[in-house]
């Protein structure tokens, strides 16, 4: 697993960003471009805002005792794998605005660096280790990219 820490790892991934086209096809999945690059965020709005709630004692217990391996571990996602209802994006979303406030959080995680994210409580899985926020975040974004082709 890459590490989303690393400066050249980010500057790859906002390469393979940058080749993405406004009409840029899905290899697999019904998401448009646009929705993936709002729904790629979300994973970086859970950690750096409070835009979504944190889910109650039994969701959060569920999701860390049957989800969270599979979310940092690092093994790739499968192909049209379900996803949580907060990553739903349902409306359409401005490509170019979507595509600049994920590389301004890639930006961000990377200037924070491994220790800021060393024992961070997630939202959704309690603390964490830099490890698993960087299987976490650079699985997700490498699935994706990989559904865009780039």
């Amino acid at each position: 697993m890459k590490n989303i820490f690393d400066p050249l790892t980010t500057s790859e991934l906002i390469s393979r960003i940058n080749r993405l086209k406004p009409e840029s096809p899905a290899l697999w999945g019904k998401m448009s471009v646009d929705q993936m690059l709002a729904h790629c965020c979300v994973a970086y709005e859970m950690a750096f805002t409070n835009k979504h709630p944190k889910p109650n004692a039994v969701l959060r217990f569920l999701l860390k005792a049957f989800v969270k391996k599979g979310v940092v571990n690092e093994v790739p996602y499968p192909r049209n794998a379900r996803t949580a209802p907060a990553f739903i994006i349902a409306d359409r979303k401005n490509f170019e605005e979507e595509k600049a406030r994920l590389i301004t959080y890639l930006e961000h995680t990377r200037d924070l660096g491994k220790d800021h994210f060393e024992g961070k409580e997630s939202l959704s899985f309690g603390p964490m280790t830099a490890q698993e926020w960087n299987n976490l975040f650079y699985k997700h974004l490498n699935h994706h990219l990989t559904q865009f082709g780039v």
